[in-house]
């Protein structure tokens, strides 16, 4: 949740292409909403798939490390699937 100050608007300049705004101004008038709320909404989808993004690729070295560590025990022929690595973080 965000604070109040945090929810407080600030105003920010920023320039488009011509044919975004077009799209945006289409897309305000068949959905009756305004530009403000369609770019926040952009900003906001971007920046949590971002975060998602970086969390997966964070998640997928961590798990390439773990296999390099387990690999160098003698059991590492059963961790070559994904059941045979979750049998072995079960086991320690």
């Amino acid at each position: 949740m965000h604070s109040i100050d945090q929810l407080e608007k600030q105003q920010v300049g920023l320039r488009l292409p011509k044919y975004l705004v077009e799209e945006i101004d289409a897309f305000t008038e068949a959905y009756n909403v305004n530009r403000t709320d369609i770019i926040m909404e952009a900003i906001k989808s971007y920046v949590s798939e971002q975060k998602a993004k970086a969390f997966y690729d964070r998640f997928s070295d961590s798990c390439k490390e773990l296999r390099k560590v387990l690999a160098t025990d003698e059991d590492s022929a059963e961790l070559t699937t994904l059941g045979g690595l979750i049998d072995e973080l079960e086991d320690h």
